[in-house]
């Protein structure tokens, strides 16, 4: 039974009581309530006993519900009084009966989630059932069995690839070889390396550089070509004169130099490779503009119009900018401004619009510069420290012909030999010709591609010189196939031509004929054969290799111990 207590208050003239449940409800003090008040208060209690009702219903529907520690928070008013001593007012009776109602609605939802976690839990144990038993069956398998039908790592037939710690094994080896034999020479001889005796050269006697000044007469031949394709597009001269101009034009681009250098005895070795490599490509890029203008003429002749951009390449347009379009036709490219952009751009044949960069990068630039300025001081100090001493301790087993001392000596020079030449390809293939194109905006970057993974012989001189490829391709090989000239003739007329140009570039300023280098240059088509035919793979690869340390390197070395041997073979 729940406990009534009897509520009684003074009304106008009167008593009045009424019996409510829950004392808290409701509780009227004598002397302190009207009839209406009176009144309001007795509907209030009514409303507490149905609630109360309710939910003692709900309660004996729901079963037992589990006695949870109550937390309550308490307002900052309680706080106050609570520290200046004061007791909290009573709670009103809708407060506590609202605080009791959540009390018995979050017992209920905290059953009801624990029971859907059971439950939950359950369909889990019974799902991970079948897996515990499948692991505890491999487990035991595992135990029971440690082979498996593979094949070892270094076989072919296992698959492996991933042989990146012993390259960087090699690479170690390498370095501490190359580092014993540094410091074995610095022991012996000393420190060799003296910047100063490069610029002295150039500074003993600055008012006669022969050679500089042989470069500079180059601009003679230049111009000559220029007014002669301007002759021929107008037609004042014929087809057949202006070839006659062109080719003594060529012949005297490859005689002039070669004589002057033959019989002006101030001029250097150095000075004439300079030289004659600046008068080799001259040669090369008059012959294909040339060329290239000569079919302009026969397009024109043919369709009677102007060369369009199709026959053009088009203006290479970027991310970081825009290109302006400033395409020509014949004969409009014929002026003084586009024949010497070409003799500057880093490239040997000409067309009459090349793909174009849309700006200078500065830091790109700045970095190629550091690189050239660096890598030549490293070839010079690697020359004066390890091959000039080297080629010195050779001269006398090449007087005496002792075979075996002869053969030591080459391959202790072609190993530095080597380190100079690949230091070389990149000072000038990577370094100085990026910077030129990027000075100049020229678009076309292509100047090797990867030689270093050649697995034939062709293969290799097709990809570590792509300048003198696409001419070769274009200006030689291609049209010689274009007259029926078989394949192999032609592949061997490239190299016979090569051969030509190599032992120019060495025999010349050298003055000494010797032929090494146009055998060793011939000695390619042999090889490339029979690296072709019986050799695939890494075998190639290493055969290619093989051939660029100790083949043309060798060759090279020659010329400089025979130069040695006349010139100080007296003081030795």
């Amino acid at each position: 039974m729940l406990p009534q207590v009897q509520i009684r208050a003074h009304a106008a003239g009167g008593r009045a009581s009424c019996c409510c449940l829950f004392s808290s409800c409701c509780e009227v003090t004598e002397g302190q309530t009207s009839g209406g008040q009176f009144d309001q208060q007795c509907r209030a209690g009514r409303n507490c006993v149905t609630e109360a009702a309710e939910m003692s219903e709900t309660a004996e529907t729901r079963g037992p519900v589990t006695r949870r520690r109550r937390t309550t928070i308490t307002s900052t008013k309680q706080t106050k009084r609570q520290d200046a001593g004061e007791k909290a007012p009573p709670c009103s009776a809708k407060e506590k009966t609202a605080d009791k109602v959540q009390k018995h609605a979050s017992n209920n939802g905290n059953v009801e989630k624990e029971m859907g976690k059971s439950a939950q839990q359950q369909q889990q144990q019974l799902t991970n059932s079948p897996k515990k038993q499948r692991s505890a069956v491999e487990d035991i398998n595992d135990r029971l069995r440690c082979h498996n039908l593979q094949e070892s790592l270094l076989s072919s037939a296992s698959g492996y690839s991933n042989y990146r710690g012993i390259l960087n094994w090699c690479v170690v080896m390498l370095v501490l070889s190359n580092a014993r034999l540094f410091l074995e020479n610095i022991i012996k001889y000393g420190i060799l390396v003296d910047p100063i005796q490069v610029v002295s050269l150039f500074l003993k006697d600055p008012y006669s550089w022969p050679a500089a000044c042989l470069i500079i007469v180059s601009n003679v031949f230049i111009l000559a070509a220029l007014y002669t394709e301007r002759r021929l597009a107008v037609g004042t001269i014929s087809e057949t004169t202006g070839m006659i101009l062109h080719l003594f034009n060529l012949t005297s681009l490859l005689i002039f130099p070669s004589a002057s250098i033959l019989t002006v005895t101030s001029i250097t070795p150095v000075g004439g490779v300079l030289s004659l490599g600046t008068y080799t490509v001259l040669f090369l890029k008059l012959y294909s503009y040339m060329d290239s203008n000569k079919w302009c003429r026969e397009i024109r002749h043919a369709k009677a119009k102007r060369m369009t951009r199709s026959y053009s390449c088009p203006i290479v347009a970027q991310s970081n900018g825009s290109a302006i379009n400033t395409n020509v036709s014949y004969p409009g490219n014929l002026t003084h401004r586009d024949m010497y952009y070409f003799i500057f751009a880093p490239t040997l044949c000409y067309q009459l619009n090349f793909p174009r960069s849309p700006r200078i990068r500065k830091r790109f630039l700045i970095r190629r510069l550091f690189e050239m300025l660096f890598l030549m001081q490293l070839l010079v100090g690697l020359i004066q420290q390890w091959m000039v001493p080297s080629v010195q301790n050779s001269m006398k087993p090449f007087q005496e012909m002792d075979f075996s001392r002869m053969v030591e000596r080459l391959l202790k020079l072609a190993v530095p030999n080597h380190l100079i030449w690949l230091i070389f390809f990149y000072w000038f293939f990577h370094s100085s010709l990026n910077f030129v194109a990027e000075l100049l905006q020229f678009g076309d970057r292509e100047f090797y591609r990867d030689w270093w993974n050649s697995e034939t012989v062709t293969y290799f001189w097709a990809n570590w010189n792509i300048p003198v490829h696409k001419w070769c391709l274009r200006h030689f090989y291609k049209p010689m196939l274009r007259k029926g000239v078989n394949k192999f003739l032609a592949q061997t007329a490239v190299f016979l031509a090569s051969a030509f140009f190599h032992e120019y570039l060495v025999s010349v300023p050298l003055k000494m004929f010797r032929l090494w280098a146009f055998m060793g240059m011939m000695a390619q088509v042999p090889l490339a054969w029979f690296v072709s035919r019986f050799l695939n793979g890494n075998y190639g690869n290493a055969a290619v290799w093989m051939s660029l340390i100790i083949g043309q390197p060798i060759a090279v070395l020659m010329y400089v111990h025979d130069y040695y041997v006349i010139h100080y073979g007296s003081t030795t």
